[in-house]
């Protein structure tokens, strides 16, 4: 009679010297494959972590690096750090500084645009500007601050306004050759009562302004010949 096999679902028998046999091809394709694939190793990733006076940032390295000679740049470049240190227990980078003004900093860095809260002194903004070394946005906070300056000397903006009155042909004349400063605001018909000839003739009254900037100290000065005429 023949011998029976081992029974299905059965262990194998051990082999000699009572260890267990080799698993067959099969089972050592399942065991390997319980695993799961592996994950790919960590690699240098394109983000950077900084602390910059206890607060966290995140950007990339490309954007860190948009200016070279930057002191962040040096810092975080991928070729290598030029620039050591500290980080703190999760990898990021210490830097002490003031948080505050580092966002419109790190924006500049991300878009190229000079963008600061009413809150933010743009002084402050300068400061961080050149201390990271960041020349470009150091021209554009002085710029903005200057302008700032000269807009305040000079005060508010004031007009002055004049109401003239004319007939229907004159008007093209009148508003073409207007100079000095003047300025066409409104025009308003008050109707055809003028009469001229044989044709009756409307009449308008023509709204002009000019920007009363030619102050000096609070003394107002008088208008050009042309200007009164």
């Amino acid at each position: 009679a023949m011998a029976e096999g081992p029974p299905r679902g059965r262990t194998p028998s051990p082999g000699p010297g009572g260890a267990p046999g080799p698993p067959s091809p099969r089972a050592a394709g399942a065991a390997a494959g319980s695993a799961g694939p592996l994950s790919p190793p960590a690699a240098a990733s394109k983000w950077v972590r900084l602390n910059v006076g206890g607060t966290y940032f995140v950007s990339t390295r490309q954007t860190l690096c948009r200016e070279p000679k930057s002191f962040l740049c040096r810092l975080c470049c991928q070729d290598g750090p030029e620039l050591g240190s500290d980080k703190d227990e999760t990898g990021a980078y210490l830097i002490d500084r003031d948080p505050t003004y580092f966002g419109p900093i790190l924006n500049y860095l991300r878009h190229g645009k000079l963008i600061i809260n009413k809150e933010l002194a743009e002084e402050g903004v300068l400061e961080e500007a050149e201390f990271y070394n960041i020349a470009s946005l150091v021209r554009l906070v002085k710029e903005r601050i200057r302008d700032n300056e000269n807009r305040t000397s000079q005060g508010p903006v004031k007009h002055v306004y004049r109401v003239l009155q004319c007939q229907e042909e004159e008007l093209t004349q009148m508003v073409s050759t207007m100079s000095d400063g003047w300025k066409f605001e409104q025009l308003i018909s008050i109707g055809s009562s003028y009469n001229y000839g044989n044709e009756d003739q409307a009449e308008f009254l023509c709204v002009v302004s000019r920007e009363l900037n030619n102050s000096t100290n609070g003394i107002v000065k008088e208008p050009s010949e042309k200007a009164k005429v």
